[in-house]
C-alpha cells in the first residue's frame, strides 16, 4: 500500500513517519505540511518526497496517514477520501461534530478503508483485556484516570501544542478513554428523546474535568482527565466492578510507535477485506459526539 503523511510535527516525527518508512507492507509515498521547509526536513530524513500540495499527494498514494491538529485534520481528511485514499487518522478526529460527520460521510460515500489511532487499542494486552471484559458482561461501573503532566509547571512535553492547550484534556485524552470503556460498557446513553447523550461534566483544577457517563448497558463510568496534574501524579488507571469482581486494565503504557504499525496492519486488512475496524472513522465521530455533549455540559456550569 502506498501511504503518504500528512504533518509535520512531533506525533509525526516520532511515530507516523518512522512508522510508515519501516513498514515491511508499505510504501511511504512522501509528506505534506503546512510548513514547507519541515516537511521537506522530514521526508529527507525518511527518504522519501515532500509535496507542496496535499492533492498531489493523494493522487500519487492509495492512503493517508494524518498527524495534525483536529481542525486541520478533519477537512483534509475528507479530501483524501473524495480522491479514493483510505484513512489513518489521530484521534480525535475533530473537535466539531460536523467536521467529524464530514470525514465519516465521505468516508462511506466513497467505500474507502478507515482507522482512527487510539493508541492503547493497538497494544495487544490491552486490545484482549477490553476483548476479554467485553466478553464476560456483567459490570456494575466503571472508573477511568487520564492523568498526563503536558502543561504542568517544568514540563518540557513535546506535545504542549496550541490545539492541546485550547482544548485541553477532554480532547486529547478523552477519546483514549472512551476507546477502552466504549466497547466493554456499551455506547453511551441517549437522553430521553434521544437528543445528546447523559454526561455529567465538571471541572478541575486548570485542564482537569470530570465525567459521569451512563452507558446503555445500564452501568455507569466516572472520568478524570487531565494534562496538568504534578508530574508525579500522572498515569492512567482503569477499573471494572461487576458481578465478576474487580479487574483493572494491564499496567505499562503502550509503546506508541509499535501500536501505530499495527494501526497500519489494521488499514491494509480493512481495505483489503472490506471489513470495517472496531475503531474506523464511524467510531471516532461518534466519540467526537460525546465529547462535545460533555464540553456543552461544562459550558453549562462555567
Amino acid at each position: 500500500m502506498r501511504i503518504g503523511l500528512l504533518g509535520t510535527g512531533p506525533w509525526a516525527g516520532m511515530v507516523h513517519a518512522p512508522g510508515l518508512n519501516a513498514h515491511p507492507g508499505v510504501e511511504f509515498t512522501g509528506v505534506w505540511g503546512r510548513r514547507p521547509e519541515a516537511a521537506k526536513a522530514l521526508a529527507d530524513a525518511h527518504g522519501t518526497r515532500a509535496y507542496d500540495d496535499p492533492d498531489a499527494l493523494f493522487a500519487d498514494s492509495d492512503a493517508v496517514a494524518i498527524a495534525l491538529p483536529p481542525a486541520v485534520q478533519a477537512p483534509l481528511a475528507a479530501r483524501a477520501a473524495e480522491a479514493g485514499c483510505h484513512l489513518l487518522m489521530d484521534k480525535p478526529v475533530a473537535t466539531a461534530v460536523e467536521d467529524a460527520r464530514l470525514v465519516a460521510d465521505a468516508a462511506a460515500r466513497t467505500g474507502v478503508a478507515s482507522v482512527v489511532f487510539f493508541t492503547s487499542r493497538f497494544e495487544p494486552a490491552v486490545a484482549a483485556w477490553i476483548d476479554e471484559q467485553a466478553a464476560a458482561g456483567g459490570w456494575f461501573t466503571g472508573r477511568g484516570e487520564w492523568l498526563g503532566a503536558v502543561f504542568s509547571e517544568g514540563s518540557d512535553s513535546p506535545f504542549a501544542t496550541p490545539w492541546r492547550r485550547e482544548k485541553g484534556a477532554l480532547w486529547d485524552v478523552g477519546p483514549h478513554a472512551l476507546s477502552v470503556l466504549l466497547p466493554v460498557l456499551g455506547d453511551v446513553a441517549a437522553v430521553d428523546g434521544g437528543a445528546g447523550f447523559q454526561v455529567v461534566a465538571a471541572r478541575g483544577p486548570e485542564d482537569t474535568v470530570h465525567l459521569i457517563l451512563r452507558h446503555e448497558s445500564g452501568a455507569s463510568s466516572t472520568l478524570t482527565l487531565s494534562l496538568t496534574v504534578p508530574p508525579a501524579a500522572g498515569g492512567t488507571t482503569v477499573e471494572l466492578r461487576g458481578v465478576h469482581g474487580a479487574t483493572s486494565l494491564p499496567q505499562g503504557g503502550p509503546e506508541a510507535l509499535a501500536c501505530f504499525r499495527r494501526a497500519i496492519d489494521a488499514l491494509v486488512t480493512a481495505a483489503g477485506s472490506g471489513t470495517p475496524h472496531p475503531c474506523d472513522v464511524r467510531f471516532g465521530a461518534h466519540v467526537t459526539e460525546i465529547l462535545a455533549a460533555a464540553e456543552a455540559a461544562l459550558g453549562e456550569r462555567a
